[in-house]
């Protein structure tokens, strides 16, 4: 079995919960695969180097100068942080961009209806999952930001979220695979404010119904989006977690 698991932005821009969740995914049994985010970390240097930071519905309009950006804090710092830091905890790391060996190939996203610059839309039946099989059968723990490329010398911003289900999918065709989205609530939540409202599974009926209410909105919306496409396309379960219950039974399970 195959374990891929997405880490949030507020954990990566956390210390103290990194760390944690680094200590948890060391222990985590079997082959895996770390996807992570970090954009906090890429509004602050813009800020720094004096680039306006661009957000529509919560997604990052990613112009050539934030292109630039985002590439050297997620391919980066942020990426090698996070191997450095499971190199210490004893898991056999590499830190990997889309671009390297062609793993993950983006195509660039529509400028209509809104043009969010260069952020790519991944196809996982192009993912170079024979790439990923080789580093996984040689004991290496792959960790992938969410920088790709369109196959022609660019370089493409790309959603975390949607990098770990298109990953998670290629990896179902090497053997069982499982996904889990870690962050910093204990699941979906019923209240928002109660952080022990936890639903305990989605399905597509429901689903629909806490959009409607909008007990599910922003950006759980494409998180939870992202997980149905993974159970469509053969991964075999999804669950929505804090990143401290990385080791245990909790969360919101996502099922068809």
């Amino acid at each position: 079995m195959i374990t891929v698991v997405k880490i949030g932005g507020n954990v990566v821009d956390n210390p103290e919960a990194l760390g944690r969740f680094v200590t948890d995914f060391a222990k985590l049994p079997g082959k895996k695969i770390l996807i992570h985010g970090g954009g906090k970390e890429a509004t602050r240097l813009s800020a720094r180097l004096g680039i306006e930071t661009t957000m529509i519905d919560g997604r990052r309009v990613t112009s050539r100068e934030t292109l630039d950006v985002v590439t050297m804090v997620y391919a980066g710092l942020v990426n090698k942080r996070i191997v450095a830091a499971l190199q210490a905890a004893g898991c056999n790391a590499i830190g990997l961009s889309g671009a390297d060996a062609a793993v993950i190939t983006a195509t660039k996203r529509p400028a209509a209806p809104v043009d969010y610059g260069f952020v790519g839309d991944i196809d996982p039946a192009k993912i170079n999952s024979s790439f990923i099989d080789t580093l996984l059968s040689s004991g290496i723990v792959p960790v992938f930001c969410a920088i790709t490329h369109d196959g022609n010398g660019s370089l493409l911003n790309c959603n975390a979220d949607s990098v770990a289900s298109a990953v998670a999918i290629a990896a179902s065709r090497i053997d069982t695979a499982t996904l889990v989205f870690c962050f910093e609530k204990n699941g979906v939540l019923a209240d928002v404010d109660n952080p022990d409202s936890v639903i305990p599974a989605i399905n597509r009926a429901n689903y629909s119904a806490l959009r409607a209410d909008g007990t599910v909105s922003k950006g759980m919306i494409p998180k939870i989006d992202n997980a149905f496409a993974a159970i469509d396309a053969g991964v075999d379960s999804v669950t929505i977690k804090h990143s401290d219950n990385l080791l245990s039974n909790s969360g919101t399970t996502i099922t068809a």
